[in-house]
């Protein structure tokens, strides 16, 4: 059987040339980053060089990056690094649950936490972020783009708005990175995330930009490994990964990569409003990520889409991966408004670098029969019909 994969947005397949750079790592060069003798120089030069090639990605110093095991421990890092029992913070409805959830135990710790709506669009607006300022408010994060829709929020203006307030200002990059040009400068930010898997490295690596100055208490105690703010032995193999994979995202970006999937992307979603009734994007008329499209299915079940696709050869998904096996609908749509059926009735299609256009047309192919199937054994359809 044929098989495409478009759920890139969950993880992504380590693009070959990325796993021939980190193979040495295994093997030959196994050498402690920490260790003075020359198995540790040359592998502590693997990783000064890797940590030189995010910063080219993100528009920042070398010193700047923190290695993490992934995008969840960045967020924490940021979250918690910053955070103190009477400090407020400032977040939205529509966060990671990586952030979500941080914001909830800092809630039980003595925090408070302002959760900014979204609209129709799935944006949030600026002013509610200004408006939520407070004399105690520590820290605003806000991500960059939604892992679900893809939706790209206003992080320019709301750097502004942390700078003004001397607040603060980490936002989650992780479904960005590679897929859009970052600034951190521009952007305004004081700390932004990165994580290796979302962009054809391996799992289990991740960065944190921790602009200069910005002193964060470390989650984890040892010795003092990246500059004293994330203690433990480097997972060289995976560093070497994302800086190899850095390179590819910033060539991505400027040698047309990025915008054939981006033009896929867009035929994928055209075909399937043309020749799909009941069906729409969510987050359509906001700015989104090239390679993310959120289409919803009226009267079905998204799961049931998703399984029955898959028996022929197509991965998407729900939402977020970490939400797997929820039994309420996705926190991000209903934020954004949709009914619970609708945002049941939600698919995710999220495109990688290496996906082709004959994997396209593969899932045209597919799309409009399986969903006419389960919509002709749904008792919804049947009784309602696509004129309500």
């Amino acid at each position: 059987m044929r098989r495409v994969y478009f759920d890139n947005n969950a993880t992504t397949p380590v693009l070959p040339a990325v796993f021939e750079a980190m193979r040495p790592y295994f093997e030959e060069h196994f050498g402690n980053a920490s260790s003075i003798h020359h198995h540790g120089q040359e592998t502590r030069a693997a990783v000064e060089r890797s940590r030189e090639s995010v910063a080219a990605l993100v528009g920042c110093r070398a010193s700047e990056v923190v290695f993490t095991s992934g995008g969840t421990e960045g967020d924490n890092l940021a979250i918690f690094g910053l955070s103190r029992a009477g400090d407020h913070v400032i977040t939205s409805t529509i966060e990671h649950h990586a952030v979500l959830n941080s914001c909830k135990h800092l809630e039980s710790v003595g925090c408070e936490v302002t959760y900014i709506p979204v609209d129709g669009r799935g944006l949030v607006d600026p002013d509610d972020v200004r408006r939520a300022l407070r004399p105690n408010t520590k820290l605003i994060t806000l991500m960059m783009a939604n892992n679900e829709t893809g939706v790209l929020q206003p992080v320019e203006e709301i750097g502004k708005i942390a700078a003004e307030a001397d607040v603060y200002f980490h936002t989650d990059g992780v479904q960005a990175a590679g897929k859009v040009p970052i600034d951190v400068k521009q952007v305004g930010c004081d700390l932004l995330s990165i994580s290796g898997h979302k962009m054809h490295a391996t799992q289990g690596v991740g960065a944190l930009y921790v602009r200069k100055g910005t002193i964060l208490q470390p989650m984890i105690y040892g010795g003092r490994h990246e500059r004293a703010r994330r203690a433990g032995t480097e997972n060289v193999p995976g560093i070497v990964a994302l800086g190899k994979a850095a390179e590819f995202a910033k060539q991505g970006l400027l040698n047309g990569t990025v915008a054939a999937i981006s033009a896929m992307r867009d035929r994928l979603e055209k075909a399937i409003l043309n020749e799909t009734e009941a069906s729409g994007v969510n987050g359509d008329g906001a700015p989104r990520v090239p390679n993310t499209s959120s289409i919803y299915f009226d009267y079905i079940e998204g799961e049931a889409l998703v399984i029955a696709l898959d028996l022929k050869g197509l991965a998407v998904s729900t939402g977020a991966a970490c939400s797997s096996g929820a039994i309420e609908p996705s926190h991000v749509l209903t934020a954004m408004g949709l009914r619970p059926e609708r945002a049941r009735a939600s698919i995710r299609f999220s495109l990688g670098k290496q996906n082709t256009v004959e994997d396209v047309e593969f899932v045209l192919g597919l799309i409009p029969a399986v969903v006419t199937r389960l919509r002709e054994l749904s008792p919804v359809y049947n009784k309602q019909g696509v004129s309500n």
